[in-house]
């Protein structure tokens, strides 16, 4: 009895000891643990200090240059046509049915449109045709003109198409502002040189303007710049609203009424005149391209639109918004009695002889 007793005594004494010995194992692994896991987030933290101290110190490195580049990336993503005042002018329309803009004075802050496009170091390419009486008539006036109040602060580029290259006047232009001529053949009617300036300015923003401009207004000669014409005009495409029919009913307007020709319109949104039409290179040479290629159509079925390229571009216009619209302050007749509208005038219609100066 008493061996038994022993034996079980000295069994339980084991058995305590391995279980003694397993809770201080199980203990160990999880001291262990625990201090893999604070070395671990101590490693972590010591990464954190330490890539935060480089950042600020890179900050701190580029404090009088983050500003400025933060400052220029701001004004390039701000459309500035948020600041236009619609209001401003409550007697005319301002806005489009496809809300494009309609300018008008006092609707802009003129500092800001130029401050944005000096900054983004706009280009502008101004095609102007001077084709046989016209040049001695108009070329001189308008380039001395558009020199004191076209897209002033930018880098502009005068390309002046004619048939007369040794007759173009010799003008003193400022910074960054510069001629070329390209020579153009003579054709036997003026409506034919109407219609084929298309082609000319699609063919020129293809060989060359492209390298040297990124926007582009195109421009009859026989008009006087009086007034500011700037950066606030310029957009991705820019139609003219006719100072003749801006205020008149749609029946009025003169759309080609023909159907046979490729100009036919029984509607329209405005009526738009061709003296004056620009935008983005890409935008204006689909404009070219297509009414070239309709008057072409048109040629082809013994059809003369009726307003050649203008009643062209009206149906080009019905069919793809301008972007931008400028009023007739942009291109004003002063025959007009009724200018109560017009605040101000930027470019003016030159009196005309057709008599004498049209190529029959």
């Amino acid at each position: 009895m008493l061996a038994l007793l022993c034996a079980f005594f000295s069994t339980n004494k084991r058995n305590s000891s391995v279980k003694e010995s397993l809770e201080a194992g199980k203990m160990s692994r999880t001291f262990s643990q625990l201090l893999r896991s604070t070395v671990a987030r101590c490693c972590l933290l010591l990464v954190l200090v330490s890539s935060t101290a480089l950042y600020f110190r890179h900050v701190l490195d580029i404090a009088d240059i983050l500003p400025v580049a933060e400052e220029k990336l701001l004004r390039q993503r701000i459309n500035l046509d948020h600041t236009l005042n619609f209001g401003a002018r409550p007697l005319v329309q301002t806005m489009s049915p496809w809300k494009a803009p309609i300018l008008w004075e006092g609707m802009f802050d003129p500092d800001l449109y130029d401050q944005k496009h000096i900054q983004n170091e706009s280009s502008v390419a101004l095609t102007v045709f001077a084709v046989g009486r016209y040049l001695d008539a108009y070329l001189n006036t308008f380039l001395t003109s558009a020199e004191k109040h076209f897209m002033l602060g930018l880098q502009v580029t005068y390309y002046v198409f004619t048939d007369q290259p040794e007759k173009v006047p010799t003008i003193k232009f400022g910074p960054r502002r510069s001629l070329k001529v390209i020579q153009v053949q003579k054709y036997s009617r003026w409506q034919d040189i109407s219609m084929m300036r298309m082609k000319m300015i699609s063919d020129a923003i293809e060989s060359e303007i492209h390298h040297n401009c990124n926007y582009i207004f195109c421009f009859d000669v026989d008009q006087v710049f009086k007034g500011r014409f700037g950066s606030e005009a310029l957009g991705d495409s820019v139609a003219l609203l006719h100072a003749w029919y801006y205020k008149r009913p749609k029946q009025s307007f003169t759309y080609d009424r023909n159907p046979k020709s490729k100009a036919f319109m029984e509607t329209g949104d405005y009526y738009y005149h061709a003296a004056i039409f620009g935008g983005v290179l890409e935008h204006v040479k689909d404009l070219a391209d297509y009414c070239f290629l309709n008057i072409m159509e048109d040629k082809l079925n013994n059809v003369e639109a009726l307003w050649h390229d203008e009643s062209h571009l009206n149906k080009y216009f019905w069919l793809h918004k301008p972007s931008r619209l400028i009023s007739p302050e942009y291109c004003w007749d002063p025959v007009i009695a009724e200018n109560q509208d017009i605040n101000v005038t930027r470019l003016v219609w030159a009196s005309k002889n057709y008599k004498e100066l049209r190529t029959r």
